[in-house]
């Protein structure tokens, strides 16, 4: 789950993919519930089918999208990209333990680096957006994606939305959330700095729509949503 140009792969380094399994899920209350209900909105998307093969974007870190639809759909197989090294070895470790490693080829790099004629049925993007600095590294990922779909083709979205600051409720309630997990009050409240300066955020829901239309995608389907964080189904546009 990081983010896929290479400066902003750069803070996905060794100690934070150490300890990226523990803090996603205190960041994300909600975290396995979100990648659980992901793997069901594709499913019920794609319908009864034996087979698919489904791009990953941003899979380094714990790789809870792949595990979550491997175990609902034994029959599919994944591609996951990510630029940061470690955070991809970090998901190679969990989808070795989950005897994965067979369905899913790894590749460490970014969606365009992938061929050009390359041709999936489904792809995610789980808590990517919001690592993108400015509308055109967003607007570009989700281009990069849309090419490499079938026409009609679903794509998952999750990650922040909102402008942090523009919320101050939901960013008391979020450093709430990691002294709930016992987390000191120096400790939140360098959590609370590193968020305000460390992600770009699309300021709304209906921003996120607007990138899925500009990059060819259609209306989409909220079903998941945990303070700033949001979970969404769109498909590509035929």
């Amino acid at each position: 789950m990081t983010q896929p140009t290479a400066d902003a792969a750069g803070k996905f380094d060794t100690l934070r993919a150490n300890e990226y399994a523990r803090q996603s899920r205190i960041a994300l209350a909600g975290y396995d519930a979100c990648h659980d209900l992901s793997a069901c909105m594709l499913a019920a998307s794609l319908g009864p089918s034996r087979s698919a093969k489904v791009l990953v974007v941003g899979a380094g870190g714990t790789a809870q999208e792949i595990i979550a639809m491997a175990a609902l759909e034994p029959g599919w197989q994944f591609i996951a990209v990510d630029p940061s090294e470690p955070m991809l070895e970090a998901a190679a470790e969990h989808l070795r333990g989950n005897d994965l490693l067979h369905r899913t080829q790894i590749h460490l790099g970014h969606v365009e680096d992938l061929p050009a004629d390359a041709s999936f049925d489904a792809a995610t993007l789980i808590g990517v957006l919001h690592h993108l600095s400015g509308e055109a590294q967003k607007q570009q990922i989700l281009r990069s994606i849309h090419a490499r779909l079938k026409p009609g083709a679903p794509l998952i979205v999750a990650g922040n939305h909102y402008a942090y600051a523009s919320h101050p409720l939901l960013l008391q309630a979020w450093s709430q959330r990691w002294r709930q997990q016992g987390a000191t009050a120096e400790e939140v409240q360098a959590k609370l700095g590193k968020i305000l300066q460390g992600a770009d955020p699309p300021h709304s829901e209906a921003a996120v729509q607007a990138l899925l239309h500009n990059a060819g995608f259609g209306d989409m389907t909220r079903f998941f949503s945990s303070l700033f964080w949001g979970a969404w189904l769109t498909c590509r546009v035929a």
